[in-house]
């Protein structure tokens, strides 16, 4: 299926997800994941379902925890992948035609750490000329991983266990990017997002001063399902496009105030054009 977007995506088409990906991996707990599995299998990425079990074990680990073991994981499937591999959530809500879409970094690259597909507080800070973003995101609902970046994730959750514990809170994933710049390997983010982080509210980020929510900013498309967040209450219509409305509004504030591309980055660049560009252009899209 052809996605039609009102901005081309400067990246070249040639190297489509189905074309780059070796596993894909949905991570879950008691959520339903059929139709996240079929949507998958359709677009050319039949998937792995990775359940946690309920163990004596975890009774007191933190959800932050739990989660992370979860990604733990995939992981260790990825290292032994000689392809990346694409580890989803099941909360996470493809658009259409996620298969036919852009790899958002080189595929032959070999300094590739993750790439976000699904991105959360993001910020760019370099555009390639051929388009590749390399940026910065928190948040694992949909993501690439290579094998070789997927063992420092590893050590990264291991750290996690040691020094912060398995029953107190961690925002391991707003590190993902630290931990492996600092192995200089480069981290990307899509021109747009290739779907939506569908879960409700989490009260554990709440409690620890973080917002409840979070939604893309800008989809690539029309989403193969409709969210959890529009289902729950009734009024599904009325409250996805509520939802859809205020994200798209959050996502243009950050740009216009700097948070997406900030200040620093475009006086330290030699091509600050293309990163304006790149900035100003994935926002220019009519669709909520």
């Amino acid at each position: 299926m052809k996605v039609i977007n009102s901005v081309a995506n400067p990246i070249s088409q040639s190297h489509q997800l189905t074309d780059c990906i070796g596993k894909v991996f949905i991570i879950a707990y008691k959520e339903s994941t059929q139709l996240l599995e079929e949507t998958l299998a359709k677009e050319g990425l039949p998937c792995e379902v990775l359940r946690q079990q309920p163990q004596l074990e975890y009774k007191n680990f933190s959800p932050s925890y739990l989660c992370l073991l979860n990604h733990r994981r995939a992981w260790e499937e990825a290292t032994q992948q000689s392809k990346p591999t694409l580890i989803v959530e099941a909360d996470f809500v493809p658009v259409l035609g996620l298969g036919k879409l852009p790899l958002p970094f080189n595929p032959h690259q070999t300094d590739v750490g993750v790439s976000w597909l699904y991105t959360c507080a993001s910020q760019v800070y370099y555009v390639s000329p051929d388009g590749y973003a390399q940026g910065f995101s928190t948040s694992m609902v949909a993501y690439i991983v290579t094998p070789y970046a997927a063992q420092y994730l590893i050590e990264l959750a291991e750290k996690v266990k040691q020094e912060i514990g398995t029953s107190n809170y961690s925002s391991w994933d707003s590190e993902i990017d630290s931990v492996l710049l600092a192995k200089q390997l480069k981290n990307y983010i899509p021109f747009q997002n290739y779907g939506e982080h569908g879960g409700l509210p989490n009260p554990e980020h709440h409690r620890h001063g973080l917002s409840k929510t979070h939604r893309a900013d800008i989809l690539y498309g029309k989403l193969a399902f409709v969210p959890s967040y529009a289902v729950e209450g009734g009024n599904s219509q009325l409250k996805f496009l509520s939802v859809r409305l205020q994200a798209r509004l959050k996502g243009i504030a950050r740009l216009v105030i700097g948070k997406f591309l900030r200040v620093p980055v475009i006086k330290g660049s030699s091509t600050p054009g293309r990163l304006i560009s790149f900035a100003v252009r994935r926002q220019l899209s009519m669709r909520l």
